[in-house]
């Protein structure tokens, strides 16, 4: 069969898991493994597809390489509601933990509609996954909040690449989980505000700023952030055009689109989610002046720390390392932009590739 998606770097397999029996449906992308055996996260959602896992596995090969990272990239996307009982889930990702037995290039970790306990589920099945919970010698990045940790540590160089300041910064979330409420948590400390945020059910907004830890324990009972008593509530998709500084989308791919772009009323976007925006999307704020610090760069805390845990490091030792890796390739990636007068993206791409074609030369079977 060919794909639409393939080039020199990869994929290298593409697998479709099936299990009648509990329903099981499910896609593995390994694109790339010049580097290391590939690390990429486990998406759960009903409507997933194996173009978006295409091009999340690339992303993952980009980010790895981005990182400096001994490892390739790959993800996975099971067909299935992450909102299911329990022990429905459970029988599940056990089911797709056992289909993984034999793709031993790929090391699965925690994404959305998964967490630290499917990972310990994997690892019971098949010996092999990262971000696993503590009591089994895991660093719970989810809990630790390790990719909203590098999104603050991303601003803190793009602040000196663009005219926002971080002091007062107005910042609006696009989704509330672990990425979204972390990195408005972790860029609080650092003097910025929280004016808005939204999730699936709609959005709250107030202009003198959010109480980031009341609206967190208002999103474990389980009602949408429109109910939050500390602000005034709204269509979820108007969080697109909230008037702020700083603008995170922490959801799904392509939500910035050539159709909403031109709504953005902040001039620092930091691409807490995978693959956020179009190429459109992307050119249209560039050429508004609007400094968008792509994905693989600007989200990669996450999969530093699984690599970090991997390897048998410490919580403290994988902070100390997403800072370093991020706040490095954020200003080597926003130099190249300056400097070739190209897209973040563009330049960052660029970054990645390099990185990735020189280790394929030192792989034999990647020549």
């Amino acid at each position: 069969m060919a794909f639409a998606f393939t080039d020199d770097l990869g994929p290298e397999k593409v697998v479709e898991l099936y299990d009648a029996g509990v329903g099981l449906k499910a896609i593995v992308v390994v694109d790339n493994t010049a580097a290391g055996p590939a690390i990429g996260g486990t998406r759960m959602a009903p409507d997933v597809t194996l173009e978006e896992c295409f091009g999340l596995a690339r992303a993952m090969t980009f980010k790895n390489a981005a990182a400096g990272l001994p490892h390739g990239g790959a993800k996975s996307v099971i067909a299935a509601d992450p909102a299911m009982p329990i022990a429905d889930k459970e029988r599940l990702i056990r089911a797709f933990a056992r289909g993984l037995r034999e793709i031993t290039s790929y090391i699965p970790g925690p994404d959305m509609g998964t967490n630290e306990e499917a990972m310990a589920w994997i690892r019971d099945e098949n010996g092999r996954s990262v971000g696993l919970p503590r009591e089994l010698g895991g660093i719970p990045l989810d809990v630790i909040g390790a990719t909203g940790y590098g999104l603050a540590a991303c601003a803190e160089i793009a602040e000196k690449h663009c005219d926002v300041r971080l002091k007062g910064a107005r910042v609006a979330v696009q989704g509330f989980g672990a990425v979204g409420y972390h990195g408005a948590r972790f860029l609080a400390n650092l003097g910025c505000v929280l004016v808005a945020a939204a999730d699936s059910r709609g959005m709250t907004l107030n202009p003198d700023g959010l109480d980031i830890e009341a609206l967190a324990e208002h999103h474990k009972t389980g009602e949408g952030v429109a109910a939050f008593a500390g602000g005034t509530a709204g269509d979820r998709d108007a969080i697109v055009g909230v008037d702020c500084d700083i603008w995170i989308p922490a959801a799904r791919p392509n939500v910035l689109t050539a159709a909403n772009a031109g709504q953005v009323k902040a001039r620092l976007i930091l691409q807490g989610a995978n693959i956020p925006a179009t190429a459109e999307a992307e050119a249209a704020l560039h050429a508004r002046g609007v400094l968008s610090v792509p994905d693989f760069i600007a989200n990669a805390g996450g999969v530093i720390c699984a690599s970090v845990e991997y390897h048998g490091g410490s919580e403290s030792g994988a902070l100390a390392t997403i800072k370093e890796k991020i706040q490095r390739n954020t200003d080597e990636v926003l130099r190249r932009m300056q400097r070739d007068a190209v897209l973040p993206r563009a330049a960052a791409v660029a970054m990645a590739r390099e990185r990735v074609e020189r280790a394929m030369r030192f792989r034999r079977d990647h020549r």
